[in-house]
């Protein structure tokens, strides 16, 4: 049995995830300082860092003018797609792109792939990592479906809770989305409270 094996994911720190964004998520802002002391510990640590994007194309039934939930967002090589420029992701971060297919909606960075086609369940077995944490945008949606998808792979996850902030279309969602996540077995985690598994 392979030792186990921390993972850092950061999901979906897109400017129009950030206040000001075509679909800004409140104080989506606050995460990037903690985020980057993340990125930070676990690059000392040697271990490895995913950061995934939606990448949508023009039309998609993603968007409310095609039927989609959403105003458009993310759309593939605007400013608006481009991870914020605050956030300190390192040269050796896998970028995981998803929603590119007009077809779905791609919440979950497990829908997404690497810039070889790799989806990330493989990448993820690939590099070795049984236990993933995961934060960045938003709670109740792409950072949800990401975290209940890595549990069904039978992955270990942590959700850092001080590195994630929720929409909130219905008042609660995001409280909710937590109690889904720990009632899936995802644990909760703090700059004080996770310890980074190395070997």
């Amino acid at each position: 049995m392979a030792n186990k094996k921390a993972a850092l994911l950061v999901v979906d720190v897109q400017n129009d995830f950030l206040p000001g964004g075509a679909l800004g998520v409140p104080e989506g802002h606050a995460v990037i300082p903690v985020l980057n002391e993340y990125l930070r510990r676990f690059a000392e640590a040697g271990l490895p860092i995913y950061a995934s994007r939606d990448w949508h194309p023009e039309e998609t039934s993603h968007f409310q003018e095609f039927g989609g939930p959403w105003p458009p967002h993310c759309v593939q090589g605007t400013s608006g797609a481009e991870f914020h420029p605050d956030l300190e992701l390192p040269p050796s971060t896998v970028l995981i792109t998803k929603g590119t297919d007009p077809e779905e909606d791609a919440y979950s960075a497990f829908h997404g792939t690497t810039d070889d086609g790799e989806s990330l369940a493989d990448r993820l077995q690939r590099d070795g990592v049984t236990h993933l944490y995961i934060g960045g945008l938003a709670t109740d949606y792409c950072v949800r479906a990401s975290a209940l998808d890595a549990r069904r792979l039978g992955l270990e996850v942590t959700l850092l809770i001080d590195a994630s902030r929720g929409v909130d279309v219905q008042e609660g969602d995001s409280e909710r989305a937590i109690e889904e996540m720990t009632a899936n077995g995802v644990k909760l985690g703090t700059l004080e409270t996770v310890e980074l598994v190395t070997s």
